[in-house]
């Protein structure tokens, strides 16, 4: 099997020292290359194309954010895990606006990170469960709900197969994967998307998954925000 190729982007030499020891240990890891500053790890990403970027927030030259956008467009198919210090919910909804497949605190278990590197990959989105709550709680405060929050009679609205195909949609799954788990095909998974997305009046992944957590579908110790996409096939 390939092993899931990695980039390092960190500022600080010996930390980056200490991923490349552990990943390198996992029988399904490589670093294949390493960056000190955002613009070099644009460079490195140009020419490696690597599965995963690691990638700071706070870097010299180029913030991790900048960075961020400017790879999503040159690697469209890299998906970029943040490991930063910072835990503030503003900084999370920031890396998943722009495009990040994931956000994982520096003073996570060394098995969450394997774990986050090995979810993205997949196609998933991660936020570490420790800030995944405070996340949630941030964007219902700041009003970033549409449709008919709180679940109540518009959870009603759904069928039991509708309700499945929901949760496995906001919990990150492709349309492929919800289908094999659901056992149908994916043009009737793409139906089921349709007619909850007129029902509920939610338009986005994210929404979904807003919608899955507030209205008990989703626990908060669980919640792993996917990505704002809901293109058909995807």
């Amino acid at each position: 099997m390939p092993k899931i190729q990695i980039l390092i982007a960190d500022d600080h030499a010996i930390f980056r020292a200490g991923l490349r020891m552990l990943i390198n240990a996992e029988p399904d890891m490589e670093v294949t290359g390493e960056a000190g500053n955002g613009r070099e790890a644009l460079r490195k990403a140009r020419e490696l194309q690597p599965d995963v970027s690691l990638m700071d927030i706070t870097m010299p030259e180029s913030s991790g954010l900048q960075a961020l956008e400017q790879l999503r467009q040159v690697c469209p198919h890299t998906r970029v895990l943040v490991l930063t210090m910072h835990e503030d919910p503003a900084y999370v909804r920031a890396v998943l606006a722009g495009g990040g497949s994931g956000y994982v605190p520096k003073r996570a278990a060394h098995s969450d990170l394997l774990a986050a590197i090995r979810a993205v990959y997949q196609g998933r989105t991660f936020v570490d469960p420790t800030l995944a709550a405070g996340l949630m709680q941030d964007l219902l405060e700041r009003g970033a709900f549409p449709g008919p929050a709180g679940g109540g009679a518009s959870r009603s609205l759904l069928s039991p197969r509708e309700r499945e195909a929901l949760l496995l949609l906001a919990q990150g799954y492709t349309n492929q994967e919800a289908a094999k788990r659901m056992l149908v095909s994916v043009k009737t998974v793409e139906t089921y998307r349709a007619r909850i997305t007129q029902k509920l009046g939610l338009h986005s992944r994210a929404e979904l998954t807003r919608y899955a957590f507030v209205s008990g579908f989703l626990a908060p110790d669980t919640f792993t925000p996917p990505s704002d996409d809901l293109t058909p096939g995807t």
